[in-house]
């Protein structure tokens, strides 16, 4: 009896010898070979600067203008690319393969509503009416988890959170019905709830027979959605397999260090045992920070008035670190504004060192903030880019009244604090790493002496082995400095790595605030459950048509 075997399906994307250089300069891609069949999830993982996105640019010709690519072969769906005009990259672009950029702010038009921009993809590609064309993007926002989705279609993105901006991105990108989808850190902004949705959606247009070639530095979201991964370094593929096998038994010693460097950020957090000794215990102290039943709302699109957070008491002590969490929407900025006393609440107070920040004079105000300084997710954005590294420390310290001929000195020592070396004072940050950036932020917080520091999504978009190092310093620092920090992120491995105590907002409200073992271990609160539930790990989730 003979056995027909069905014929290998031909590769939707195919890559040979793939390399990249700009102008004159070396290349930033190197031999870069793959393939990714229909129904496949290959992903592309590695540190920042190693190629990652300039390799998924080339597949749409958005590699940058001074690009010089070369290849044996770089072909979609059989069409020879290298042979392809602005014309023919158009007709690619958005029709057949669609593009979810990390970025959605930037990627998103300012002057367009968020209906206006999931419409576009569909004009194109014509055969909808007017009507039938918003009708299809509320559908589309809807399918990709976005709440009250009429009304968000007629927002434009500066009235959406980072993660309804990143999900109403993904809705665009899928508009079209793509065959193949290429997402760069789709999941970045999302909260584990939101982002699990989103990574069951992805999961679901490739078991459609589109492919899916996904850019990210997290591994336990790799883990869920890949079939293959291949670890890029220095414009290098180093390794590439199955997803089990990357993950399982990695053979390359970078691709090793990766995976350790994971596990160790979604593992427990470290404890010192307790003394066995008997203790006298102390009157508590005032918090350093404290909200109490501060509410506050702001009209929406529709004039209506949304209240954002709802009657939230949070108190945060010298020495500690809270974790706050929640979903994109849940009031987690708006609460982190009335703590810098940046917004006055609609109700209850805000305490600084014991004193409401309402009852203070503005100069006083200005004058206190410094005492509470914010490190944000991204430090490049809120440098000037004609600021040396020195002039970026400078400012701080001119304000903390250090005499011009102490500063250098000064400067000097803040990087070692957050162990950089001296010689990068020269430097401009769009010269520095990721990492290294992260550490310029944090020491230009250092710089005026705070008791409180606000870590805003700090290390979510960096690379997972530059994640660990910075949580161990910030570790280290509050240890060595005492300081009082406030972490907001949705990475909840990260939150637990760091977290004495976690608070969890849900539409506006605290719905738990507990030691973080305990609400790890036992989550009260049924929001709480979902989101624990929710986190992905390292184990590779088997794909349906496996």
């Amino acid at each position: 009896m003979t056995i027909a075997f069905p014929a290998p399906r031909a590769p939707l994307v195919e890559v040979d010898r793939l390399s990249v250089a700009f102008g004159d300069a070396a290349p930033v891609l190197s031999e870069v070979s793959f393939t990714v069949a229909p129904g496949e999830c290959l992903a592309l993982v590695g540190e920042s600067g190693s190629g990652k996105s300039v390799t998924a640019r080339s597949l749409i010709g958005l590699a940058g203008q001074r690009a010089r690519t070369a290849a044996a072969r770089l072909a979609f769906a059989g069409d020879d690319l290298l042979g392809y005009r602005e014309r023919d990259w158009r007709a690619l672009r958005g029709r057949r393969v669609g593009f979810v950029l990390q970025d959605a702010l930037g990627a998103l038009d300012p002057l367009r509503t968020v209906g206006a921009e999931i419409e576009e993809p569909l004009r194109a590609a014509g055969g909808l009416t007017r009507a039938e064309r918003r009708e299809r993007s509320i559908e589309l926002l809807r399918a990709v988890h976005v709440p009250e989705p009429e009304l968000r279609a007629r927002q434009h993105p500066r009235q959406l959170s980072g993660g309804l901006r990143q999900r109403a991105l993904i809705a665009a990108a899928i508009a079209s019905d793509p065959a193949l989808l290429i997402a760069d850190e789709p999941t970045t902004a999302l909260d584990a709830a939101v982002q699990a949705q989103i990574l069951e959606l992805l999961r679901g247009l490739r078991s459609r027979d589109g492919a899916l070639i996904v850019v990210s530095h997290d591994l336990a979201v790799v883990a869920q959605l890949a079939d293959r991964i291949a670890v890029m370094r220095h414009g290098r593929i180093v390794e590439q397999g199955s997803a089990a096998a990357i993950l399982g038994e990695p053979r390359h010693a970078y691709t090793r260090a990766l995976v350790e460097a994971a596990a160790a950020i979604h593992g427990a957090r470290p404890r010192v045992a307790a003394s066995p000794a008997a203790v006298v215990p102390l009157a508590p102290a005032a918090p350093l920070l404290a909200a109490a039943g501060v509410s506050k709302s702001y009209p929406g699109a529709d004039r209506q008035r949304r209240t954002v957070v709802s009657d939230v008491s949070l108190a945060l002590h010298a020495g500690e670190t809270i974790g706050l969490v929640g979903a994109s929407g849940s009031g987690k900025t708006t609460l982190t504004r009335m703590l810098l006393g940046l917004e006055a609440p609609d109700a209850g107070q805000v305490r600084w060192s014991g004193d409401d920040w309402r009852d203070l004079p503005a100069r006083e105000r200005r004058v206190r903030r410094r005492g509470v300084q914010v490190i944000f997710q991204d430090p490049l954005a809120s440098f000037d880019p004609r600021y040396t590294v020195r002039r970026v420390l400078d400012e701080p310290l001119a304000l903390r009244g250090v005499a011009r001929g102490d500063r250098h000195d000064r400067a000097a020592a803040l990087l070692r604090l957050v162990r950089l070396d001296a010689g990068l004072l020269a430097r401009r940050p769009i010269e520095l790493s990721g990492g290294q950036r992260q550490r310029v932020a944090i020491a230009r917080a250092l710089a005026l002496e705070p008791r409180a520091l606000i870590c805003d999504e700090p290390v979510s978009a960096l690379d997972v082995s530059v994640q660990a190092e910075v949580l161990a310093l910030l570790d280290d620092l509050k240890a060595r400095l005492g300081l009082a920090c406030l972490f907001i992120s949705h990475d909840l491995g990260v939150v637990r790595r760091v977290s004495d105590r976690i608070a969890v907002m849900h539409e506006g409200r605290l719905v738990e605030d507990g030691p973080a073992d305990r609400l790890f271990a036992a989550p009260a609160h049924p929001y709480t459950r979902a989101l624990l539930a929710a986190i992905p790990s390292l184990d590779p989730v088997r794909s349906a048509h496996a």
